[in-house]
């Protein structure tokens, strides 16, 4: 969603780099860059005017002029006052002391509230508590139904004792919303639910009656939490919209949906700094796992393109299989062979962390090679795995025994090609000779040995490595033997590999980052 307003700051900041000092007009210049960029992001004129008024006196400050690197300090002044309209401070749900937590939702129409209510309770159900969904939006066509398949996907209990309106006339349904919500909290407390969400009914546009009964149902069940639902494509309409229901019903936080749209996403730098709440979650998809607590601080870092790695290791180590990971660490250690049924088990690691594109934009500098990361075709991991999933549990383990007529039997099984084929064997073959060097202790050519890999190993293969040949008296020939030595040791820590699974290389970006399976890159990058 910000990839518009971080390619705009991006390269607004890329004019103040190698500058030793910053004049005032170098200082008007980024900051009136700034202005443009989040005035065509949809962000609100008075959130504009005030973030740009604080940032522009920063900049001007002593904080700035006595900075050894002016650019990178005016960077650092921009990410701390995007994180402070984004809200500061991670907030997170406010649990009762006694009693089930109440939860109500409200926003308009078509704000994802009823989908969201189920992302909630997966979200909370999977930190231990036992939440219980009522369906209290009786107006909308088939709003209960759509609640009842939500909570069935996500595993948690729907309250709906009336069906809600089945069609689109105009007459209401039997039922009362404010009834509903109140046997609803009742029957929680009867049955242990320690908490309660309370979905509640919108409409198209802000209007006196559905406030009124939004207002009835706070006062009839006294929510612990009164989240906002906002969909963060609806642009400058956003903050008219949060102002109006911080009137009505007084909310406590902000969840922004649909964030990952192709919107230009002001709303999202708007609803909290003008109604002084804070952004408490954030959707990220469809899928009921597209969701999660919303970080300021995070959120900043990747719009000006910094990288978001605390998440991505969040979700590594909630998804990593921790059992896996010891073997292949024991196997390591013990200097056996790496075979493509280690592969598999690895690429099922990976694909439990989700989406991998998602995964490479949270690494710092990601929007430098953005196009060729949304070329990514996900499917080049199944194509893989298809490949390996082809061959006798022998063959995995003896890749060299795999001669022409066996590799064209794979391609069949696997429905690809048997170029295919030869291309994964051969960058197979090369990562398992990188996997014995790194578990010797020797580790990449130009580069150190991988710490805790193999004990003593590294001391060993420092023992059988050729001296170190001395440097040129001549120092034209010593400043070129420097360069050739500097140009060796890149070799070992390229970026990105060039090839059908990950795109071209580009940018700043550093997979090795990531911390993926050791090898995973060679496999589907198609470096060599």
């Amino acid at each position: 969603m910000f990839n518009s307003l971080s390619d705009r700051l991006t390269a607004t900041f890329k004019n103040l780099r190698g500058k030793g000092r910053l004049t005032e007009a170098d200082v008007d210049a980024t900051v009136r860059e700034i202005r443009r960029a989040l005035l065509d992001a949809d962000v609100a004129v008075p959130v504009v005017r005030e973030f740009t008024g604080r940032v522009r006196e920063r900049a001007l400050g002593a904080e700035v002029s006595a900075a050894l690197n002016p650019g990178q300090q005016i960077v650092k002044i921009v990410n701390e006052e995007l994180v402070e309209i984004l809200g500061g401070e991670t907030r997170r749900i406010r649990l009762a002391k006694s009693g089930p937590t109440i939860i109500m939702l409200a926003g308009l129409q078509g704000a994802g509230k009823t989908t969201l209510a189920g992302k909630l309770s997966k979200y909370l159900k999977a930190q231990g508590h036992s939440p219980l969904l009522v369906a209290c939006d009786l107006q909308r066509p088939n709003a209960v139904t759509q609640l009842q398949v939500v909570g069935k996907r996500a595993g948690v209990p729907v309250f709906a004792p009336h069906p809600g309106a089945t069609s689109t006339e105009l007459e209401h349904p039997a039922g009362d919303p404010v009834s509903v919500a109140r046997a609803g909290v009742e029957e929680a407390r009867r049955t242990l639910h320690d908490v309660v969400i309370v979905d509640t009914a919108g409409r198209t546009g802000v209007d006196a009656e559905m406030m009124e009964q939004a207002r009835q149902i706070r006062r009839a069940i006294v929510p612990n939490e009164v989240l906002f639902v906002v969909d963060a494509m609806i642009g400058q309409d956003a903050v008219n919209t949060a102002m109006a229901f911080d009137e009505g019903v007084n909310f406590t936080g902000i969840v922004l949906s649909k964030l990952d749209g192709d919107a230009r996403g002001g709303a999202a730098l708007s609803v909290s700094s003008v109604t002084g709440k804070p952004v408490m979650f954030a959707s990220t998809g469809e899928g009921l796992d597209d969701f999660e607590l919303f970080h300021p601080d995070r959120m900043a870092s990747r719009i000006l393109d910094l990288g978001d790695v605390l998440t991505l290791i969040e979700q590594a180590e909630k998804s990593w299989d921790k059992d896996e990971a010891a073997r292949m660490a024991k196997k390591f250690a013990d200097q056996e062979d790496f075979t493509l049924d280690d592969f598999l088990a690895q690429m099922q690691q990976i694909r439990n962390m989700g989406s991998m594109k998602k995964m490479l934009m949270m690494m710092p500098g990601a929007q430098n090679i953005r196009q060729q990361l949304e070329q990514f075709d996900e499917r080049e991991i199944d194509r893989v795995e298809a490949i390996v999933r082809s061959m006798t549990p022998h063959e995995r383990v003896a890749p060299k025994i795999i001669n022409g007529s066996r590799r064209a039997r794979i391609a069949r099984g696997s429905g690809v090609h048997v170029s295919e084929v030869n291309g994964l064997l051969e960058r197979f073959a090369q990562a398992q000779k990188m996997m014995k060097k790194m578990a010797a202790g020797g580790g990449m050519p130009g580069m150190p040995g991988m710490p805790g890999m193999g004990g003593g190993g590294a001391r060993k293969g420092a023992k059988s490595a050729p001296k170190k040949k001395a440097r040129s008296g001549n120092p034209a020939k010593a400043a070129q033997e420097l360069k050739d030595a500097q140009a060796r040791r890149a070799e070992g820590a390229k970026a990105l590999p060039t090839g059908a699974a990950f795109g071209q290389q580009g940018g700043d970006f550093d997979p090795s980052q990531l911390n993926l399976p050791k090898g995973f890159d060679k496999f589907l990058g198609g470096g060599k």
